[in-house]
């Protein structure tokens, strides 16, 4: 284990220090900036509002299509319809797919990595959610002592050591950088939406995803974590009608991804993800207009 692994750290959790309302609306300003930037947008706002538009031409479907790897034309083309599909015959031919959880322990124990602890389901989308600084081996152990009811989750990580190991498809043209998930069985990211394209790989193990369509956020509760991320306190899993009456219009599409699959999930789709066995998965986020939009100029930022 060379020294630079060892001492590659996550960086400091942020001060708990409460922004005033001010500050706070400075700051989100200032990201809602940078972000549009980014993807080559005149505004954040207005790019969800055009998805949400977007979503309401969608034909309806009660499952998520399986297609063979397709080359990057023909991703953009099924892509700009705007619906999820899987992915097959790409990712289990990744040298990561190989790796087993002890090979995991044995290679990468020293790798330092930050855990959702505690309750991070009702506290997903807080800025004080509970998470603990620990190595990958000590998360190992923590996993395998099983003494808390949510299993510890090690969840949007950018694990450097791993990404040799990975061989994405380039169908988009700007990807922020690849991030990884890994936990045992009963490890949840409850029902949210980013408003960006994402590829999800399931690398080993296999998770449960509902989805449902951007327009139907109306019926889903959401609450604003920034710009582009938007959660919701309703649980197709277990779902409470009498205190989420709206949400019995949301349409909910049931998915399972097996190892080796891909997931296409548009932007703007709401999602709830569950291990159903310990699992190793990974994703990447575009960083450009969503192919929804099939390229609407009135989007499209222009500097200088």
């Amino acid at each position: 284990m060379s020294k630079e692994r060892k001492e590659r750290k996550p960086p400091p959790l942020q001060a708990s220090r409460p922004a005033s309302a001010e500050e706070a609306a400075v700051k989100r300003r200032e990201r809602e900036q940078r972000d549009a930037q980014v993807r080559g947008v005149t505004s954040i706002q207005e790019m969800r509002e055009a998805i949400r538009r977007a979503g309401r031409a969608l034909p309806a479907i009660s499952e998520v299509p399986r297609v063979r790897v397709p080359d990057a034309a023909a991703f953009r083309a099924r892509a700009a319809e705007g619906l999820p599909f899987l992915i097959t015959g790409h990712v289990n031919r990744w040298p990561l797919c190989a790796l087993t959880p002890q090979v995991l322990r044995d290679r990468f124990s020293e790798v330092q990595v930050r855990a959702r602890v505690g309750d991070y389901i009702n506290t997903a989308f807080a800025a004080d959610r509970a998470m603990q600084d620990m190595s990958m081996g000590e998360y190992l152990d923590l996993v395998a002592a099983g003494t808390t009811d949510l299993p510890p989750y090690l969840g949007n990580l950018e694990l450097r050591e791993l990404n040799s190991m990975c061989h994405w498809p380039t169908y988009f043209d700007k990807m922020g950088p690849p991030r990884f998930w890994l936990g045992p069985a009963g490890t949840v990211t409850p029902l949210h939406c980013d408003y960006d394209d994402n590829i999800f790989a399931q690398i080993w193990g296999t998770k449960r995803i509902f989805l449902s369509p951007p327009h139907h956020d109306e019926f889903l509760y959401p609450n604003e974590a920034n710009a582009i991320l938007f959660g919701s306190p309703f649980d197709p899993e277990a779902p409470d009608f009498d205190k989420f009456p709206l949400a019995r219009q949301a349409t909910m599409i049931e998915c399972v991804v097996n190892p080796g699959d891909m997931l296409y999930v548009p932007a703007g789709w709401y999602h709830q993800v569950r291990a159903l066995t310990f699992s190793l998965s990974s994703n990447r986020w575009a960083r450009s207009l969503p192919f929804a939009l099939n390229g609407d100029d009135s989007l499209r930022r222009v500097d200088g």
